[in-house]
């Protein structure tokens, strides 16, 4: 895991060694060292290189170690397949046997040493590869393939073995797919469809067949890598390269686990620049284990919630089914940059209209009203009693003349339409005959996305199986849930690359003032008190209230007096949560006596619950404002997290927040607050007024600054609450738990 990389050593500690010994100075990147420009400041990498895997899909030579022609052998049938493949390729291919003269018919070798060349692929069908992996190294070959099972897969003495294997693949200089994968990778790839392909990546190979069938359906698939346990080449090495295929109009990913969470995101983040969509279906959604956290930021945040936010972060779109997969990276692949992001549904039932603009809606798609103009012009050939607006109801699509197709042509002509929709629900010739071919004819016509439900559970009519399959401009589906799946998707996709700007090029590298300062307040494995954790947020420029901590009830009073009343008076101590919960907390206060009581009764419920204190903070009483939480928590696969949501002693029960995974930039901080459900009330509700969003927005940049410089030592922190005040009187943070690694 990334996060564990660099062990113990703090960020400057890190980076002054990298640059005082010539020390490597972080992870390799794709088998290249990271220099110290391509790192954070937390000392990850920004930057990924593009492993060269041409050679692996389309070798020049490859070796077949473990080959066999016995009938009823399951090498046998995997060296069968292997020939066939490389016959298609162009590729010598040499079975290696240590019995065996010949393998159907081609003359087998003895052992590696014996190859008559150097080979780019070896693909290894014996159940202990290590041994084959150092003979292979001193033939220098470039390329692997491990089929074998009982590895990482099967827990922790397989997990062992893999670790042998990965450091044996590490010292070759090789690169390695599998173990545990199959033959997915050299499959019969249709070489007479053309377009724009997929490629698909699983570690599941039969999960993958839905995506790899669309080619019965003229959809071309360029490569297939199934990545399985993924001791070497990853998920993320594929989708770099593929990124950069030219041929490549969409990646389609099966993920079950990913191996590094920031080899992912640079891969993410080179599919984004070269606006290639990744379509991935992620298992994992629910949570199969307790999660043990202090804070309340530990609590709203899972490990899947942390995959979807950096996948959409940079631009991943994320899909449940595999038939959703499947018709997604199909739209994707081919469809052409939208025009508009209008969509219009063109139906021949008012019902089937209203019902599909319900769920499209539902969505987020957007369904414009046409102009006046605009329905006045199809009310020429559509009567005046049928609703035109959008959904657009033709009351039955024209059969015997040339007014259907003028109909779709001049909804298409509309600059404010990027999409049409047809949802037809069953077949109903010739009416429903007519309808596919003039929109099939139409579609052949703009550069604007045509789609089609064809909604029979049959599929085997000719408007369907010959007409719309057989154009390659009209989008077809079979259901409707997919059909706004993938326009969604597609609409989202283009707006998003059209504006992505990679916050990898805009992170630190160099560690701020702050973080000398923060550093000498940290204690390692323990939790701060809520007064050290407000000096640590101060020490970032976060504002907190007047404040001081007292150990007597004569010193709290001169403390109210200084800080002003009413005063907020706390207990503090390193083991102290949630107060709350334990009475350790007196609002609103505003005379000495009420300070001296309160002081008394705060150390007596301490010294009943056995909680040590180190003393009692006095506080300016801060109101008027919206309670927020902001935090951070550290994430086995991605590092440390920055978590914004609704705050205040509800915070658990709301379950209202949005996380993303450093780094990230402010229009992306914003976009957080665009994902919780409570928005509003920073906008001001029921004659309350709007809250300091900006000053918001800065709170969560400062904490992200702080997970990047402090996130190796910062285990979590949860500033609750944070009030946001009024527009132009910034936000305060009121309370805070810090607990350090």
């Amino acid at each position: 895991m990334l996060g564990s990389t660099h062990g113990t050593l703090t960020t400057d500690s890190r980076r002054a060694r990298v640059i005082a010994c010539g020390e490597q100075p972080g992870p390799a990147v794709h088998g290249r060292p990271a220099d110290v420009d391509d790192l954070d400041v937390s000392g990850r990498p920004l930057y990924g290189d593009v492993p060269d895997l041409d050679r692996f899909f389309r070798p020049e030579s490859v070796a077949v170690i473990g080959a066999s022609d016995t009938e009823g052998r399951p090498n046998t049938g995997v060296t069968r397949q292997l020939l066939g493949w490389a016959e298609r390729v162009g590729a010598r291919l040499h079975p290696v046997h240590p019995s065996r003269p010949s393998v159907f018919g081609v003359p087998c070798v003895a052992s590696v040493a014996e190859l008559p060349e150097q080979v780019d692929l070896a693909v290894l069908l014996v159940a202990d590869p290590l041994p084959v992996i150092e003979e292979l190294a001193e033939a220098k070959v470039r390329f692997a393939v491990v089929f074998a099972s009982g590895f990482a897969e099967t827990g922790e003495a397989g997990a062992a073995a893999q670790d042998r294997l990965a450091a044996a693949v590490r010292r070759s200089g090789m690169r390695l797919l599998g173990p545990n994968t199959n033959l997915n990778a050299f499959e019969h790839f249709r070489d007479d469809l053309d377009g724009p392909a997929i490629a698909l990546i699983t570690q599941s190979g039969h999960q993958g067949r839905p995506v790899f069938a669309l080619q019965e359906l003229g959809i071309r698939l360029s490569h297939w890598a199934p990545t399985g346990n993924e001791a070497d080449l990853e998920t993320a090495d594929f989708i770099s390269y593929f990124a950069e295929q030219p041929d490549v109009g969409a990646i389609a990913c099966y993920v079950e686990g990913l191996k590094d969470g920031r080899s992912f995101l640079l891969a993410a983040d080179r599919a984004a620049r070269r606006k290639v969509p990744v379509i991935a279906v992620k298992v994992g959604r629910t949570e199969t284990g307790a999660r043990t956290a202090a804070s309340h930021t530990g609590k709203l945040t899972g490990a899947d919630a942390v995959v979807d936010a950096a996948m959409r972060q940079f631009g991943v779109i994320r899909v449940d089914g595999l038939d959703e997969l499947q018709d997604t990276a199909a739209l994707l692949a081919r469809a052409r940059p939208p025009r508009a992001d209008g969509v219009v549904v063109y139906s021949i039932s008012g019902g089937t209209g209203a019902h599909f603009a319900d769920l499209a809606t539902e969505a987020g798609l957007r369904l414009p009203t046409l102009s006046d103009a605009k329905q006045a012009e199809l009310h020429q050939w559509i009567p005046e009693y049928l609703s035109v607006a959008n959904p657009v109801d033709n009351g039955g699509h024209p059969v015997g003349d040339w007014r259907g197709r003028k109909i779709i042509d001049a909804i298409l002509d509309d600059p404010a339409v990027g999409v049409l929709i047809c949802p037809v629900t069953g077949p109903f010739p010739p009416l429903s005959d007519r309808l596919v071919q003039d929109l099939v004819d139409a579609a052949e016509q703009t550069d604007k996305l045509v789609c089609v439900v064809w909604g029979s559970p049959v599929g085997t009519e000719p408007a369907y199986r010959e007409v719309l399959l057989g154009s390659s401009r009209v989008a077809t589906f079979r259901t409707v849930g997919n059909c706004i799946t993938a326009v969604r998707a597609y609409l989202d996709h283009h707006r998003f690359t059209a504006a992505y700007r990679s916050p990898l090029d805009e992170a630190p590298r160099t560690t701020s003032p702050s973080f000398r300062k923060a550093q000498a307040l940290m204690r390692p494995g323990q939790q701060l008190s809520e007064h050290a954790a407000k000096q640590l947020l101060r020490a970032y420029g976060i504002r907190v209230p007047r404040e001081q901590l007292v150990t007597s009830a004569a010193a709290a009073v001169r403390a109210a007096g200084l800080v002003g009343y009413p005063v907020v008076m706390k207990a503090s101590g390193a083991q102290i949560a949630h107060k709350t919960e334990l009475g350790l907390v007196k609002i609103g206060l505003t005379s000495a006596s009420q300070v001296r009581d309160a002081y008394r009764e705060l150390t007596d419920i301490a010294r009943y619950e056995g909680v040590s204190l180190d003393g009692v903070l006095v506080c300016q009483m801060v109101e008027r404002g919206v309670e927020m939480v902001v935090g951070v928590t550290h994430d086995e696969l991605f590092g440390p997290t920055v978590t914004v949501g609704l705050g205040g002693v509800l915070v658990e029960v709301l379950r209202d927040a949005a996380v993303r995974v450093p780094p990230f930039t402010e229009e992306q901080a914003r976009d957080m607050l665009g994902d919780l459900r409570g928005r509003t009330l920073l906008d001001g509700v029921r004659g309350r007024p709007p809250a300091d969003v900006d000053a918001l927005v800065e709170v969560v940049l400062r904490v992200q600054r702080m997970a990047l410089e402090l996130g190796d030592e910062l285990a979590e922190l949860d500033i609750n609450p944070l009030m946001v005040l009024p527009r132009g009187q910034g936000a305060v943070a009121l309370d805070a738990l810090v607990v350090c690694r």
